[in-house]
C-alpha cells in the first residue's frame, strides 16, 4: 500500500494530514481509487459505512470465553529484528496489562497484518487486516501502540469533544506526527502546538509506551477484569488491594512503573505480610525487570512475613505482580519509595 500522506490534494494545508481537530471534529476524508475507504484525521483508514462509527459494537474484537479478547498479528518475518523486537515489545505491553492479548495465528480468519506506514483502520473490520506500523516516525513502542489502538477501535485524544477542557490548540504553530507532545507539528521551533488547560507546565505526550489511562481504557471498552496500572512518576506508592486491611481471595494485579530514562530501585515498608506457602504457591509478590511476565526476573515468588530487599532494575522498567488464592489472606503490602537515577548519573556512578 503507498503512503497514504501523499494523497493529499495540493491546495490543502499539510497539516490536515494530522491529528490535530476542532471539538467540531472537523473532518478531512480522501477517497483511494477503487476501495471503498476514506482517511480520517491523518493516520485512521474508516469503510464507508463506518465513519460515524465511534461507538461500535460490532467493530470490537471478540472476547473468548475465558474473558481474553485474543487478536493474530499475523507473520513479521519481513521485517528487520530491530523492526520486529520493537511491534512484540509493544504488544506484550498490550497483553501485560489488558485482556487484549496478542496470539500466534493458525487458523483464525480475522487478523491482523503488518504492513509498511503508518496508519490503521478503526475497529475490526474482518479478515485479514492491514495495519501500517513501519514506517520512519512510527518505529517506537508509543507509535505502534498508538496504530494498534485505533485497531481496537480509539479514535485520537484530541478530537474528543471535551478537548478543549483540557488542552488549547495553537493553531499558529502547525506541521505533522503521530503521537503528539507539547512542541509536536510546530512550524515555528520552540513555540508549543497544545497548551494544557489550566495548568500549562504540565507534561503531556509519551512515547514511552501505554499510559496509564490508555490502559484504562482498554480495560473498560473490552470490559476487561483487569487490576492493573502504570505508575510514571520518581514518586509514588501503591498497596495490595484494601492494605492495611486484609486483601481480597483470588487477587490479581500488576503495577508497571516507568520511569523516563531513569534507572528504578524500589523499596516496601517492613510491615510486610502475604500467606506462607511452599514455594508461595498460593499468595506472592514476583517482581520483574522490565515491562512484562517474560521480563527477567528480580524477585521470584516472595510470601510470608518480614521486609523485602530493596530492589534496583537496570533500567528505567520494573513490573510488580501480585496475586493470591481462594483460601486465606492476610494485611498484604505497601511500597514506600522508588528511586529514580538518571541514566547518566548511574554512568558516572560506575566510572568512578
Amino acid at each position: 500500500m503507498q503512503n497514504l500522506a501523499y494523497c493529499v490534494p495540493p491546495h490543502l494545508p499539510f497539516c490536515i494530514h494530522i491529528c490535530l481537530l476542532s471539538a467540531l471534529y472537523v473532518l478531512y476524508f480522501l477517497h483511494l481509487p477503487g476501495n471503498e475507504i476514506a482517511v480520517y484525521e491523518g493516520d485512521i483508514l474508516l469503510r464507508r459505512g463506518r465513519r460515524s462509527a465511534i461507538n461500535c459494537e460490532s467493530c470490537l474484537w471478540p472476547k473468548s470465553q475465558d474473558g481474553l479478547v485474543k487478536i493474530s498479528p499475523g507473520p513479521l518475518l519481513f521485517l528487520a529484528i530491530t523492526e520486529r523486537s520493537w511491534i512484540v515489545d509493544a504488544l506484550q505491553e498490550i497483553s501485560t496489562l489488558t485482556c487484549v492479548q496478542f496470539v500466534n495465528r493458525t487458523t483464525e480468519t480475522d487478523y491482523v497484518y503488518v504492513e509498511r506506514g503508518c496508519w490503521s483502520y478503526f475497529g475490526k473490520i474482518g479478515g485479514r487486516q492491514a495495519v501500517g506500523l513501519v514506517k520512519n516516525g512510527c518505529m517506537d513502542k508509543g507509535a505502534i501502540q498508538h496504530e494498534m489502538n485505533h485497531a481496537l477501535g480509539f479514535i485520537h485524544e484530541q478530537a474528543r469533544s471535551d478537548r478543549d477542557r483540557f488542552v488549547k490548540i495553537m493553531w499558529e504553530h502547525i506541521a505533522n506526527v503521530p503521537v503528539y507532545e507539547k512542541y509536536d507539528f510546530s512550524s515555528t521551533p520552540g513555540k508549543p502546538t497544545i497548551v494544557p488547560v489550566p495548568d500549562p507546565s504540565i507534561p503531556i505526550g509519551q512515547r514511552e509506551g501505554l499510559s496509564n489511562l490508555d490502559v484504562a481504557k482498554i480495560n473498560k471498552l473490552y470490559k476487561c477484569n483487569c487490576c492493573s496500572s502504570v505508575l510514571p512518576k520518581p514518586k509514588g506508592s501503591f498497596s495490595s488491594v484494601n492494605y492495611p486491611s486484609p486483601y481480597p481471595n483470588n487477587s490479581s494485579c500488576l503495577w508497571l512503573i516507568r520511569i523516563r530514562r531513569r534507572i528504578l530501585s524500589l523499596n516496601f515498608y517492613p510491615a510486610f505480610d502475604l500467606q506462607g506457602s511452599l514455594n508461595c504457591s498460593s499468595d506472592y509478590i514476583k517482581i520483574y525487570n522490565g515491562n512484562s511476565k517474560s521480563s527477567p526476573v528480580l524477585l521470584d515468588k516472595y510470601c510470608g512475613k518480614g521486609p523485602l530487599p530493596s530492589l534496583v532494575a537496570s533500567g528505567s522498567t520494573m513490573l510488580v505482580e501480585f496475586a493470591s488464592d481462594e483460601s486465606i489472606t492476610a494485611t498484604g503490602f505497601r511500597q514506600c519509595s522508588q528511586r529514580a537515577q538518571r541514566l547518566q548519573d548511574q554512568s558516572r556512578d560506575i566510572n568512578q
